[in-house]
Protein backbone atom coordinates (compact mmCIF):
# COMPACT_ATOMS: atom_id res chain seq x y z
CA UNK A 1 0.00 0.00 0.00
CA UNK A 2 1.03 3.59 -0.59
CA UNK A 3 0.79 6.17 2.16
CA UNK A 4 -1.11 8.54 -0.13
CA UNK A 5 -3.90 5.93 -0.22
CA UNK A 6 -3.88 5.14 3.52
CA UNK A 7 -6.68 6.45 5.71
CA UNK A 8 -4.69 7.23 8.86
CA UNK A 9 -5.29 10.84 9.95
CA UNK A 10 -2.49 11.40 12.47
CA UNK A 11 -2.60 14.17 15.09
CA UNK A 12 0.25 16.29 16.40
CA UNK A 13 -1.55 17.52 19.53
CA UNK A 14 -2.48 15.27 22.46
CA UNK A 15 -6.29 15.02 22.60
CA UNK A 16 -7.67 16.51 25.82
CA UNK A 17 -10.12 13.62 26.29
CA UNK A 18 -7.38 10.96 26.42
CA UNK A 19 -6.39 9.85 29.93
CA UNK A 20 -4.01 6.96 29.31
CA UNK A 21 -1.15 6.28 26.90
CA UNK A 22 -2.97 3.82 24.64
CA UNK A 23 -5.92 6.18 24.21
CA UNK A 24 -3.66 9.12 23.39
CA UNK A 25 -1.50 7.20 20.96
CA UNK A 26 -4.34 5.42 19.16
CA UNK A 27 -6.06 8.74 18.57
CA UNK A 28 -2.84 10.44 17.48
CA UNK A 29 -1.80 7.53 15.23
CA UNK A 30 -5.12 7.64 13.37
CA UNK A 31 -6.17 4.20 14.63
CA UNK A 32 -9.49 5.07 16.30
CA UNK A 33 -12.01 7.88 16.47
CA UNK A 34 -14.67 8.41 19.11
CA UNK A 35 -18.27 8.09 17.93
CA UNK A 36 -19.88 8.69 21.31
CA UNK A 37 -18.93 8.01 24.93
CA UNK A 38 -17.44 4.52 25.14
CA UNK A 39 -18.00 3.76 21.44
CA UNK A 40 -15.21 3.97 18.86
CA UNK A 41 -14.73 3.52 15.13
CA UNK A 42 -11.72 1.40 14.21
CA UNK A 43 -9.73 2.91 11.36
CA UNK A 44 -7.69 0.73 8.96
CA UNK A 45 -4.51 0.52 11.05
CA UNK A 46 -6.37 -0.57 14.19
CA UNK A 47 -8.51 -2.94 12.15
CA UNK A 48 -5.39 -4.64 10.80
CA UNK A 49 -4.00 -5.20 14.31
CA UNK A 50 -7.36 -6.36 15.65
CA UNK A 51 -7.64 -8.85 12.79
CA UNK A 52 -4.20 -10.24 13.65
CA UNK A 53 -5.06 -10.61 17.33
CA UNK A 54 -8.36 -12.27 16.38
CA UNK A 55 -6.58 -14.70 14.06
CA UNK A 56 -4.08 -15.68 16.76
CA UNK A 57 -7.00 -16.26 19.12
CA UNK A 58 -8.89 -18.24 16.47
CA UNK A 59 -5.90 -20.45 15.69
CA UNK A 60 -5.36 -21.29 19.35
CA UNK A 61 -9.03 -21.95 20.04
CA UNK A 62 -9.14 -24.28 17.04
CA UNK A 63 -5.92 -25.98 18.13
CA UNK A 64 -7.51 -26.67 21.53
CA UNK A 65 -10.56 -28.25 19.90
CA UNK A 66 -12.83 -25.22 19.81
CA UNK A 67 -15.45 -24.78 17.10
CA UNK A 68 -16.45 -21.30 15.99
CA UNK A 69 -20.10 -20.26 16.02
CA UNK A 70 -21.97 -16.99 15.57
CA UNK A 71 -24.47 -16.10 18.27
CA UNK A 72 -27.06 -13.29 18.19
CA UNK A 73 -26.29 -9.94 19.74
CA UNK A 74 -29.99 -9.26 20.39
CA UNK A 75 -31.07 -11.66 23.15
CA UNK A 76 -34.62 -12.31 24.45
CA UNK A 77 -35.36 -11.43 28.06
CA UNK A 78 -37.00 -14.83 28.64
CA UNK A 79 -33.67 -16.64 28.65
CA UNK A 80 -32.16 -14.22 31.15
CA UNK A 81 -35.28 -14.52 33.27
CA UNK A 82 -34.83 -18.31 33.34
CA UNK A 83 -31.40 -17.91 34.94
CA UNK A 84 -32.56 -15.04 37.17
CA UNK A 85 -30.01 -12.63 35.76
CA UNK A 86 -32.48 -10.30 34.03
CA UNK A 87 -33.41 -8.75 37.37
CA UNK A 88 -29.92 -8.70 38.89
CA UNK A 89 -27.47 -7.96 36.06
CA UNK A 90 -27.86 -4.27 36.72
CA UNK A 91 -27.66 -1.00 34.85
CA UNK A 92 -24.80 -2.21 32.64
CA UNK A 93 -27.28 -4.14 30.49
CA UNK A 94 -28.60 -2.37 27.40
CA UNK A 95 -32.33 -3.22 27.35
CA UNK A 96 -34.79 -2.63 24.52
CA UNK A 97 -38.28 -3.58 23.33
CA UNK A 98 -39.47 -4.55 19.89
CA UNK A 99 -42.69 -3.32 18.21
CA UNK A 100 -44.63 -6.02 20.07
CA UNK A 101 -43.23 -4.75 23.40
CA UNK A 102 -41.20 -7.92 23.94
CA UNK A 103 -38.07 -7.25 25.99
CA UNK A 104 -34.55 -7.88 24.71
CA UNK A 105 -31.01 -6.93 25.60
CA UNK A 106 -27.82 -6.33 23.66
CA UNK A 107 -25.56 -9.21 24.66
CA UNK A 108 -23.10 -8.30 27.41
CA UNK A 109 -22.19 -12.01 27.53
CA UNK A 110 -23.64 -15.21 26.06
CA UNK A 111 -24.02 -17.89 28.74
CA UNK A 112 -27.80 -17.99 28.36
CA UNK A 113 -27.80 -18.10 24.56
CA UNK A 114 -25.15 -20.81 24.22
CA UNK A 115 -26.72 -22.98 26.93
CA UNK A 116 -30.12 -22.69 25.26
CA UNK A 117 -28.56 -23.70 21.94
CA UNK A 118 -26.78 -26.73 23.37
CA UNK A 119 -29.71 -27.96 25.49
CA UNK A 120 -31.81 -28.15 22.35
CA UNK A 121 -29.25 -30.08 20.31
CA UNK A 122 -27.23 -32.29 22.70
CA UNK A 123 -28.97 -35.26 24.34
CA UNK A 124 -26.23 -37.83 25.01
CA UNK A 125 -22.98 -37.82 26.95
CA UNK A 126 -21.41 -39.21 23.76
CA UNK A 127 -21.80 -35.75 22.19
CA UNK A 128 -19.55 -34.24 24.85
CA UNK A 129 -17.17 -32.55 25.40
CA UNK A 130 -18.05 -29.47 23.36
CA UNK A 131 -16.03 -26.27 23.11
CA UNK A 132 -17.92 -23.57 21.19
CA UNK A 133 -16.64 -20.03 20.70
CA UNK A 134 -17.24 -16.79 18.85
CA UNK A 135 -15.41 -13.51 18.25
CA UNK A 136 -17.99 -10.76 18.36
CA UNK A 137 -18.95 -7.34 19.71
CA UNK A 138 -20.28 -7.14 23.26
CA UNK A 139 -22.33 -4.34 24.81
CA UNK A 140 -22.19 -3.08 28.39
CA UNK A 141 -23.54 0.28 29.49
CA UNK A 142 -20.53 1.26 31.58
CA UNK A 143 -21.35 3.91 34.15
CA UNK A 144 -18.15 5.71 33.33
CA UNK A 145 -16.56 4.66 30.03
CA UNK A 146 -12.92 5.74 30.02
CA UNK A 147 -9.38 5.00 28.93
CA UNK A 148 -10.25 4.56 25.26
CA UNK A 149 -10.56 0.87 24.36
CA UNK A 150 -9.83 -0.21 27.92
CA UNK A 151 -13.34 0.39 29.22
CA UNK A 152 -15.94 0.72 26.48
CA UNK A 153 -19.65 0.29 25.98
CA UNK A 154 -19.02 -1.63 22.77
CA UNK A 155 -15.99 -3.88 22.48
CA UNK A 156 -14.69 -6.97 20.68
CA UNK A 157 -14.50 -10.16 22.70
CA UNK A 158 -13.79 -13.83 22.17
CA UNK A 159 -15.99 -16.00 24.38
CA UNK A 160 -15.76 -19.78 24.48
CA UNK A 161 -18.06 -22.11 26.43
CA UNK A 162 -17.21 -25.68 27.37
CA UNK A 163 -19.75 -28.43 28.03
CA UNK A 164 -18.64 -31.61 29.78
CA UNK A 165 -20.32 -34.61 31.34
CA UNK A 166 -18.56 -34.30 34.73
CA UNK A 167 -16.12 -32.27 36.82
CA UNK A 168 -13.16 -34.31 35.59
CA UNK A 169 -14.07 -33.35 32.04
CA UNK A 170 -14.34 -29.70 33.04
CA UNK A 171 -10.86 -29.87 34.54
CA UNK A 172 -9.53 -31.07 31.17
CA UNK A 173 -11.36 -28.34 29.21
CA UNK A 174 -10.26 -25.69 31.70
CA UNK A 175 -6.61 -26.72 31.38
CA UNK A 176 -6.88 -26.68 27.59
CA UNK A 177 -8.08 -23.10 27.72
CA UNK A 178 -5.49 -22.12 30.33
CA UNK A 179 -2.73 -23.40 28.05
CA UNK A 180 -4.32 -21.88 24.94
CA UNK A 181 -4.55 -18.47 26.60
CA UNK A 182 -0.88 -18.63 27.54
CA UNK A 183 -0.06 -19.33 23.89
CA UNK A 184 -2.31 -16.48 22.69
CA UNK A 185 -0.68 -13.81 24.82
CA UNK A 186 2.82 -15.17 24.25
CA UNK A 187 2.21 -15.11 20.50
CA UNK A 188 0.99 -11.52 20.77
CA UNK A 189 4.41 -10.70 22.25
CA UNK A 190 3.05 -9.56 25.63
CA UNK A 191 4.43 -9.79 29.16
CA UNK A 192 1.64 -11.16 31.33
CA UNK A 193 0.84 -13.00 34.54
CA UNK A 194 -1.83 -15.58 35.21
CA UNK A 195 -3.50 -14.83 38.54
CA UNK A 196 -6.14 -16.42 40.71
CA UNK A 197 -9.30 -14.35 40.51
CA UNK A 198 -12.80 -13.84 41.83
CA UNK A 199 -15.52 -15.12 39.47
CA UNK A 200 -17.67 -12.01 40.02
CA UNK A 201 -21.10 -11.77 38.38
CA UNK A 202 -20.38 -14.66 36.00
CA UNK A 203 -20.43 -17.07 38.93
CA UNK A 204 -18.85 -20.49 39.33
CA UNK A 205 -15.90 -21.80 41.31
CA UNK A 206 -12.37 -21.76 39.85
CA UNK A 207 -11.26 -18.63 38.03
CA UNK A 208 -8.04 -17.16 36.61
CA UNK A 209 -7.30 -13.80 35.04
CA UNK A 210 -4.63 -13.12 32.43
CA UNK A 211 -3.03 -9.77 33.17
CA UNK A 212 -0.82 -7.76 30.84
CA UNK A 213 1.69 -6.05 33.12
CA UNK A 214 1.50 -2.26 32.85
CA UNK A 215 1.76 0.60 35.32
CA UNK A 216 -1.52 2.02 34.04
CA UNK A 217 -3.44 -1.16 34.84
CA UNK A 218 -6.66 -0.86 36.81
CA UNK A 219 -6.08 -4.16 38.61
CA UNK A 220 -3.51 -4.74 41.33
CA UNK A 221 -1.74 -8.10 41.44
CA UNK A 222 -0.08 -9.81 44.38
CA UNK A 223 2.74 -12.16 43.39
CA UNK A 224 5.37 -14.34 45.01
CA UNK A 225 8.74 -14.73 43.34
CA UNK A 226 9.55 -17.72 45.54
CA UNK A 227 6.70 -20.11 44.70
CA UNK A 228 5.13 -18.43 41.64
CA UNK A 229 1.80 -17.69 43.35
CA UNK A 230 -0.12 -14.77 41.86
CA UNK A 231 -3.63 -13.45 42.35
CA UNK A 232 -5.75 -10.38 41.94
CA UNK A 233 -5.64 -8.51 45.27
CA UNK A 234 -9.43 -8.84 45.36
CA UNK A 235 -8.88 -12.58 45.71
CA UNK A 236 -5.63 -12.79 47.69
CA UNK A 237 -5.97 -14.50 51.05
CA UNK A 238 -4.45 -12.68 54.02
CA UNK A 239 -2.92 -13.98 57.23
CA UNK A 240 -3.97 -12.20 60.45
CA UNK A 241 -1.16 -10.27 62.10
CA UNK A 242 -0.84 -10.66 65.87
CA UNK A 243 -1.09 -7.28 67.58
CA UNK A 244 -1.47 -6.31 71.23
CA UNK A 245 -0.08 -9.73 72.12
CA UNK A 246 0.34 -10.07 75.90
CA UNK A 247 -2.13 -7.32 76.78
CA UNK A 248 -4.99 -8.09 79.17
CA UNK A 249 -8.52 -6.71 78.80
CA UNK A 250 -9.29 -3.57 80.76
CA UNK A 251 -12.30 -1.38 81.38
CA UNK A 252 -13.52 0.61 78.43
CA UNK A 253 -13.35 4.36 78.93
CA UNK A 254 -15.18 7.20 77.17
CA UNK A 255 -12.74 9.90 76.02
CA UNK A 256 -13.39 13.23 74.34
CA UNK A 257 -11.99 13.60 70.81
CA UNK A 258 -13.42 16.92 69.57
CA UNK A 259 -12.83 17.70 65.91
CA UNK A 260 -11.20 14.31 65.34
CA UNK A 261 -12.53 12.44 62.29
CA UNK A 262 -9.88 10.22 60.72
CA UNK A 263 -7.86 7.24 61.96
CA UNK A 264 -4.69 9.31 61.68
CA UNK A 265 -6.17 12.12 63.79
CA UNK A 266 -7.40 9.68 66.44
CA UNK A 267 -4.03 7.96 66.65
CA UNK A 268 -2.23 11.31 67.08
CA UNK A 269 -4.71 12.58 69.67
CA UNK A 270 -4.51 9.40 71.78
CA UNK A 271 -0.84 8.66 71.02
CA UNK A 272 -1.61 5.21 69.65
CA UNK A 273 -0.79 3.22 66.52
CA UNK A 274 -3.49 3.01 63.82
CA UNK A 275 -3.28 -0.74 64.48
CA UNK A 276 -4.88 -0.11 67.89
CA UNK A 277 -7.94 1.52 66.33
CA UNK A 278 -11.08 -0.19 65.11
CA UNK A 279 -12.42 1.47 61.99
CA UNK A 280 -16.17 1.04 61.37
CA UNK A 281 -17.54 1.27 57.85
CA UNK A 282 -21.21 1.09 56.90
CA UNK A 283 -22.64 -0.40 53.72
CA UNK A 284 -26.05 -0.54 52.15
CA UNK A 285 -26.79 -3.94 50.58
CA UNK A 286 -29.78 -5.71 49.07
CA UNK A 287 -29.92 -7.57 52.41
CA UNK A 288 -30.08 -4.39 54.47
CA UNK A 289 -27.44 -2.24 56.19
CA UNK A 290 -24.26 -3.86 57.53
CA UNK A 291 -21.28 -2.61 59.51
CA UNK A 292 -17.72 -3.78 58.86
CA UNK A 293 -15.10 -3.41 61.58
CA UNK A 294 -11.46 -3.52 60.54
CA UNK A 295 -8.12 -2.47 62.00
CA UNK A 296 -7.39 1.20 61.43
CA UNK A 297 -4.39 0.60 59.15
CA UNK A 298 -6.25 -1.78 56.83
CA UNK A 299 -8.62 -1.38 53.87
CA UNK A 300 -11.84 -3.32 53.27
CA UNK A 301 -11.86 -5.66 50.28
CA UNK A 302 -15.36 -5.10 48.93
CA UNK A 303 -15.21 -8.16 46.66
CA UNK A 304 -14.52 -10.42 49.65
CA UNK A 305 -17.24 -8.62 51.60
CA UNK A 306 -19.80 -9.08 48.85
CA UNK A 307 -18.92 -12.76 48.53
CA UNK A 308 -19.16 -13.30 52.28
CA UNK A 309 -22.58 -11.68 52.41
CA UNK A 310 -23.61 -13.45 49.19
CA UNK A 311 -25.40 -10.24 48.27
CA UNK A 312 -26.28 -8.93 44.84
CA UNK A 313 -24.99 -5.42 45.44
CA UNK A 314 -23.41 -3.22 48.07
CA UNK A 315 -22.29 0.39 48.29
CA UNK A 316 -20.74 2.63 50.92
CA UNK A 317 -23.31 4.37 53.05
CA UNK A 318 -23.66 8.14 52.82
CA UNK A 319 -23.06 10.46 55.80
CA UNK A 320 -26.75 11.32 56.27
CA UNK A 321 -27.73 7.67 56.39
CA UNK A 322 -24.91 6.90 58.88
CA UNK A 323 -26.11 9.66 61.19
CA UNK A 324 -29.68 8.39 60.87
CA UNK A 325 -28.63 4.88 62.00
CA UNK A 326 -26.07 5.79 64.69
CA UNK A 327 -26.89 9.32 65.80
CA UNK A 328 -23.31 10.37 65.08
CA UNK A 329 -21.24 11.57 62.11
CA UNK A 330 -18.93 9.18 60.28
CA UNK A 331 -15.82 10.26 62.24
CA UNK A 332 -17.29 9.22 65.60
CA UNK A 333 -19.12 5.97 64.77
CA UNK A 334 -18.29 2.55 66.16
CA UNK A 335 -19.73 -0.94 66.70
CA UNK A 336 -20.76 -0.57 70.36
CA UNK A 337 -24.50 -0.35 70.89
CA UNK A 338 -25.52 -0.72 67.25
CA UNK A 339 -29.12 -1.92 66.96
CA UNK A 340 -30.44 -4.05 64.11
CA UNK A 341 -27.26 -3.88 62.07
CA UNK A 342 -25.24 -6.97 61.23
CA UNK A 343 -21.58 -6.57 62.25
CA UNK A 344 -18.86 -8.27 60.22
CA UNK A 345 -15.40 -8.29 61.75
CA UNK A 346 -12.21 -8.57 59.74
CA UNK A 347 -10.18 -11.50 61.04
CA UNK A 348 -7.62 -9.30 62.85
CA UNK A 349 -10.22 -7.47 64.95
CA UNK A 350 -10.83 -10.34 67.46
CA UNK A 351 -7.06 -10.35 68.13
CA UNK A 352 -7.28 -6.83 69.61
CA UNK A 353 -7.61 -6.71 73.39
CA UNK A 354 -7.62 -2.99 74.18
CA UNK A 355 -8.75 -1.06 71.14
CA UNK A 356 -10.16 2.36 70.35
CA UNK A 357 -13.53 2.72 68.59
CA UNK A 358 -16.03 5.45 67.91
CA UNK A 359 -18.62 5.91 70.66
CA UNK A 360 -21.53 6.88 68.37
CA UNK A 361 -21.48 10.28 70.04
CA UNK A 362 -20.09 13.22 68.13
CA UNK A 363 -16.60 14.07 69.38
CA UNK A 364 -16.15 10.93 71.53
CA UNK A 365 -14.38 7.57 71.32
CA UNK A 366 -14.00 4.58 73.63
CA UNK A 367 -10.61 3.32 74.80
CA UNK A 368 -10.04 -0.18 76.12
CA UNK A 369 -12.60 -1.73 73.77
CA UNK A 370 -12.61 -5.52 73.79
CA UNK A 371 -14.18 -7.08 70.67
CA UNK A 372 -16.63 -9.82 71.55
CA UNK A 373 -17.12 -8.46 75.04
CA UNK A 374 -18.18 -4.94 74.16
CA UNK A 375 -19.88 -5.64 70.85
CA UNK A 376 -20.99 -8.81 69.06
CA UNK A 377 -18.98 -10.40 66.26
CA UNK A 378 -21.75 -11.73 64.05
CA UNK A 379 -19.30 -12.81 61.34
CA UNK A 380 -15.49 -13.05 61.44
CA UNK A 381 -13.75 -13.40 58.07
CA UNK A 382 -10.87 -12.31 55.88
CA UNK A 383 -12.33 -9.06 54.54
CA UNK A 384 -9.27 -6.95 53.78
CA UNK A 385 -6.91 -6.09 50.97
CA UNK A 386 -3.42 -7.58 51.01
CA UNK A 387 -0.46 -5.22 51.41
CA UNK A 388 2.99 -5.39 49.83
CA UNK A 389 5.48 -7.41 51.88
CA UNK A 390 2.86 -9.54 53.64
CA UNK A 391 3.26 -13.30 53.71
CA UNK A 392 2.41 -15.34 50.64
CA UNK A 393 -0.62 -17.54 51.49
CA UNK A 394 1.12 -20.51 49.82
CA UNK A 395 4.71 -20.40 51.05
CA UNK A 396 4.99 -17.51 53.52
CA UNK A 397 7.55 -15.51 51.51
CA UNK A 398 7.02 -11.74 51.12
CA UNK A 399 4.53 -10.78 48.42
CA UNK A 400 5.13 -8.12 45.82
CA UNK A 401 2.49 -5.93 44.21
CA UNK A 402 2.28 -4.83 40.61
CA UNK A 403 -0.40 -3.50 38.29
CA UNK A 404 -1.95 -5.18 35.31
CA UNK A 405 -4.65 -4.94 32.65
CA UNK A 406 -7.07 -7.83 32.52
CA UNK A 407 -7.21 -9.17 28.96
CA UNK A 408 -8.50 -12.69 29.60
CA UNK A 409 -10.62 -14.44 32.22
CA UNK A 410 -11.51 -18.12 32.52
CA UNK A 411 -14.17 -19.60 34.82
CA UNK A 412 -15.36 -22.97 35.99
CA UNK A 413 -19.11 -22.42 35.91
CA UNK A 414 -20.15 -25.89 37.03
CA UNK A 415 -23.94 -26.26 36.80
CA UNK A 416 -24.88 -22.62 37.45
CA UNK A 417 -26.44 -22.18 33.99
CA UNK A 418 -27.16 -25.77 33.00
CA UNK A 419 -29.22 -26.18 36.17
CA UNK A 420 -31.20 -22.98 35.63
CA UNK A 421 -31.83 -23.78 31.96
CA UNK A 422 -32.21 -27.55 32.46
CA UNK A 423 -29.40 -28.46 30.06
CA UNK A 424 -29.07 -32.21 30.59
CA UNK A 425 -27.69 -35.27 28.83
CA UNK A 426 -28.32 -38.97 29.28
CA UNK A 427 -25.44 -40.96 30.77
CA UNK A 428 -24.49 -44.60 30.12
CA UNK A 429 -27.36 -45.78 32.28
CA UNK A 430 -29.93 -43.61 30.58
CA UNK A 431 -30.05 -41.26 33.59
CA UNK A 432 -30.28 -37.49 33.10
CA UNK A 433 -27.21 -35.54 34.19
CA UNK A 434 -26.64 -31.80 34.15
CA UNK A 435 -23.90 -30.67 31.80
CA UNK A 436 -20.87 -29.14 33.51
CA UNK A 437 -19.85 -25.80 32.01
CA UNK A 438 -16.93 -23.42 31.79
CA UNK A 439 -16.61 -20.04 30.09
CA UNK A 440 -13.50 -18.34 28.78
CA UNK A 441 -13.20 -14.74 27.55
CA UNK A 442 -10.54 -12.66 25.82
CA UNK A 443 -10.97 -8.94 25.27
CA UNK A 444 -9.65 -8.59 21.72
CA UNK A 445 -9.92 -4.81 21.47
CA UNK A 446 -8.69 -4.46 25.06
CA UNK A 447 -5.67 -6.63 24.22
CA UNK A 448 -4.65 -4.12 21.55
CA UNK A 449 -4.90 -1.24 24.02
CA UNK A 450 -3.02 -3.23 26.68
CA UNK A 451 -0.27 -4.07 24.18
CA UNK A 452 0.24 -0.37 23.53
CA UNK A 453 0.28 0.39 27.27
CA UNK A 454 3.18 -2.04 27.50
CA UNK A 455 4.97 -1.08 24.27
CA UNK A 456 5.58 2.60 23.62
CA UNK A 457 8.14 5.37 24.05
CA UNK A 458 8.10 9.15 23.85
CA UNK A 459 7.85 8.98 20.04
CA UNK A 460 4.90 6.62 19.77
CA UNK A 461 3.78 3.00 19.56
CA UNK A 462 6.14 -0.01 19.50
CA UNK A 463 3.78 -2.93 18.96
CA UNK A 464 5.28 -6.43 18.80
CA UNK A 465 5.80 -7.72 15.28
CA UNK A 466 2.90 -10.27 15.28
CA UNK A 467 0.23 -7.64 15.97
CA UNK A 468 1.72 -4.52 14.37
CA UNK A 469 -0.62 -3.17 11.67
CA UNK A 470 2.12 -3.39 9.02
CA UNK A 471 5.69 -4.65 9.20
CA UNK A 472 7.73 -2.18 7.16
CA UNK A 473 7.56 1.39 5.97
CA UNK A 474 9.81 2.53 3.12
CA UNK A 475 10.63 6.24 3.37
CA UNK A 476 12.44 8.17 0.64
CA UNK A 477 13.72 11.39 2.18
CA UNK A 478 12.55 13.29 -0.92
CA UNK A 479 9.82 11.80 -3.08
CA UNK A 480 10.59 14.40 -5.74
CA UNK A 481 14.12 12.99 -6.16
CA UNK A 482 13.90 10.48 -9.02
CA UNK A 483 16.76 8.29 -7.80
CA UNK A 484 15.32 8.02 -4.26
CA UNK A 485 11.85 7.40 -5.64
CA UNK A 486 13.12 4.66 -7.95
CA UNK A 487 15.07 2.91 -5.17
CA UNK A 488 12.08 3.11 -2.82
CA UNK A 489 9.77 1.66 -5.47
CA UNK A 490 12.22 -1.22 -6.07
CA UNK A 491 12.42 -2.14 -2.38
CA UNK A 492 8.66 -1.78 -2.00
CA UNK A 493 7.91 -4.08 -4.92
CA UNK A 494 10.45 -6.67 -3.81
CA UNK A 495 9.07 -6.77 -0.26
CA UNK A 496 5.55 -7.08 -1.63
CA UNK A 497 6.65 -9.99 -3.79
CA UNK A 498 7.96 -11.75 -0.67
CA UNK A 499 4.63 -11.40 1.13
CA UNK A 500 5.82 -8.71 3.54
CA UNK A 501 3.28 -6.12 4.70
CA UNK A 502 4.89 -2.90 3.51
CA UNK A 503 3.84 0.73 3.21
CA UNK A 504 5.55 3.08 0.76
CA UNK A 505 5.59 6.68 1.99
CA UNK A 506 5.00 8.46 -1.30
CA UNK A 507 3.97 11.73 0.29
CA UNK A 508 5.69 14.95 -0.67
CA UNK A 509 6.06 16.02 2.95
CA UNK A 510 9.29 16.88 4.71
CA UNK A 511 11.40 13.95 5.92
CA UNK A 512 10.83 14.95 9.55
CA UNK A 513 7.06 14.63 9.14
CA UNK A 514 7.45 11.18 7.61
CA UNK A 515 9.79 9.99 10.37
CA UNK A 516 7.48 11.27 13.09
CA UNK A 517 4.48 9.49 11.60
CA UNK A 518 6.46 6.27 11.17
CA UNK A 519 7.53 6.32 14.83
CA UNK A 520 4.07 7.35 16.04
CA UNK A 521 2.33 4.47 14.25
CA UNK A 522 5.14 2.12 15.18
CA UNK A 523 6.11 0.19 12.05
CA UNK A 524 8.56 -2.47 13.31
CA UNK A 525 11.07 -1.62 10.54
CA UNK A 526 11.75 1.59 8.66
CA UNK A 527 13.80 1.66 5.47
CA UNK A 528 15.10 5.16 4.72
CA UNK A 529 16.52 6.10 1.33
CA UNK A 530 18.56 9.27 1.60
CA UNK A 531 20.98 11.03 -0.74
CA UNK A 532 24.17 10.08 1.15
CA UNK A 533 23.60 6.34 1.46
CA UNK A 534 22.04 6.15 -1.99
CA UNK A 535 25.30 7.32 -3.59
CA UNK A 536 26.83 4.08 -2.28
CA UNK A 537 23.82 1.99 -3.38
CA UNK A 538 22.71 1.57 0.21
CA UNK A 539 19.83 2.45 2.53
CA UNK A 540 19.21 2.65 6.26
CA UNK A 541 17.21 -0.02 8.06
CA UNK A 542 15.98 0.91 11.55
CA UNK A 543 14.45 -1.48 14.10
CA UNK A 544 11.69 0.49 15.88
CA UNK A 545 11.78 -1.58 19.07
CA UNK A 546 15.53 -1.53 19.68
CA UNK A 547 16.47 1.64 17.80
CA UNK A 548 19.29 -0.29 16.10
CA UNK A 549 20.28 1.05 12.66
CA UNK A 550 21.87 -1.03 9.91
CA UNK A 551 23.22 0.27 6.61
CA UNK A 552 22.48 -2.31 3.90
CA UNK A 553 22.93 -2.54 0.16
CA UNK A 554 19.66 -1.82 -1.59
CA UNK A 555 19.86 -5.10 -3.48
CA UNK A 556 20.08 -6.99 -0.16
CA UNK A 557 17.38 -5.18 1.81
CA UNK A 558 14.36 -7.16 0.66
CA UNK A 559 15.97 -10.50 1.56
CA UNK A 560 17.40 -9.13 4.81
CA UNK A 561 14.09 -7.75 6.09
CA UNK A 562 12.05 -10.65 4.77
CA UNK A 563 14.24 -13.14 6.63
CA UNK A 564 14.04 -11.18 9.90
CA UNK A 565 10.26 -10.80 9.76
CA UNK A 566 9.48 -14.34 8.69
CA UNK A 567 11.80 -15.77 11.33
CA UNK A 568 10.25 -13.53 13.97
CA UNK A 569 6.73 -14.59 13.02
CA UNK A 570 7.68 -18.28 12.84
CA UNK A 571 9.29 -18.18 16.28
CA UNK A 572 6.17 -16.58 17.68
CA UNK A 573 3.87 -19.24 16.27
CA UNK A 574 5.55 -22.10 18.18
Amino acid sequence: MRYSELFAPTLREIPAEAEVVSHRLMLRAGMIRKTTSGVYSYLPLAQRSLRKISEIVREEMNRAGGQEVGLPIVQPAELWQETGRWAVYGDEMFRLKDRHLREFCLGPTHEEIITDLVRGEVQSYRQLPLLLYQIQNKYRDERRPRFGLMRCREFIMKDLYSFDRDEAGLDVSYQKMYDAYCRVFSRCGLQYRVVEADPGAIGGTGSHEFMVLAGSGEAEIAFCDNCGYASNVEKTETRPELWQEGLSPGEKELVATPGVKTVEEVSRRLNLSPKDIIKTLFYETDQGPVAVVIRGDREVNEVKLKNKLDCLWLEMMGDDRIRELTGAPAGSVGPIGLKGIKILAESEVPLLVQAVAGANQEGYHYRGVNPGRDFPLDVVADLRLIEEGEDCPKCGSPLGLTRGIEVGHIFKLGTKYSSALKARVLDEKGQEQLMIMGCYGIGVSRTLAAAIEQNYDEDGIKLPLPIAPMHVIVVPVSWQDEAQRSAAETIYQELNARGIEVLLDDRQDRAGVKFKDADLIGFPFRVTIGPKTLKEGKAEVKDRRTGEVQIKKIVEIADYISDIIKEGLRANEN
